[in-house]
Parts: structure tokens; C-alpha cells; sequence
């Protein structure tokens, strides 16, 4: 179970990493963000595409690896999705109400990502 939910945690954060590096301005348009300069697109790749391939290089790799690299690996991943939908709720306390898509549906996948993922930890 534990290298199930490694592995498919890594094909979602690998898909977003290959979006995000091919098409930018795609992978952000349901936030009604527009990155429309140089610099906003490679901000974009790094955050999305590059970190988002790292993220999966290190659940593949953990996935076959010991306990102990599957287990730091899994919590400092369910950490960060955690943190991710954090934020989401702290800016709703701060800022107005939004749909459900794209906020806090990308909220509900890193909620339950981070469950699963802990979980395995």
C-alpha cells in the first residue's frame, strides 16, 4: 500500500511538473492568473514544473527505498500538502469567498493527498 500511494502521488505531482514547464500560462489560467512576461512564466516552471518533478523523483525514489526514506520522504511530502491547503484556508480568512473550482477543489487534493501520504509515512 505504502509504495501504491508513493508512486501515485508521484504521477500527479510529475504530470503537474510537465504542465507547468510545457504550458504556463495553461496550468495557472483557472486562477485567473496571466503571466504574460518572461519572468512570470519561468516563476511558473520553477515553482510548478521544476519542484513539481523533484517532489516526484523523490516519492519514486523513496518508494523503492528503505523505511526510513520511504517514512522521511512520505511525512516531509504530506507536510507540504498540508501546508499548501493551510494557506488556502488562511487566505479565505483574510480575503473574499471564491468558487469551489479551482480553490478549494485543488484544497480537497491536497487535503486527501496529504492524509494518504501521511498515512504511509
Amino acid at each position: 500500500m505504502r509504495v501504491v500511494v508513493l508512486v501515485a502521488a508521484g504521477i500527479f505531482f510529475a504530470g503537474m511538473g510537465i504542465y507547468a514547464l510545457a504550458a504556463p500560462a495553461a496550468l495557472v489560467r483557472p486562477f485567473r492568473l496571466t503571466p504574460d512576461a518572461a519572468e512570470s512564466r519561468s516563476e511558473v516552471r520553477a515553482v510548478y514544473g521544476g519542484f513539481g518533478l523533484a517532489v516526484a523523483g523523490v516519492l519514486w525514489w523513496a518508494a523503492s527505498g528503505t523505511d526510513d526514506l520511504r517514512s522521511g520522504a512520505a511525512l516531509t511530502v504530506g507536510v507540504a500538502l498540508a501546508g499548501m491547503a493551510a494557506g488556502r484556508v488562511i487566505s479565505r480568512v483574510l480575503d473574499a469567498g471564491t468558487a469551489f473550482y479551482p480553490i478549494w477543489f485543488y484544497c480537497l487534493v491536497e487535503v486527501v493527498g496529504a492524509a494518504l501520504v501521511l498515512a504511509v509515512a
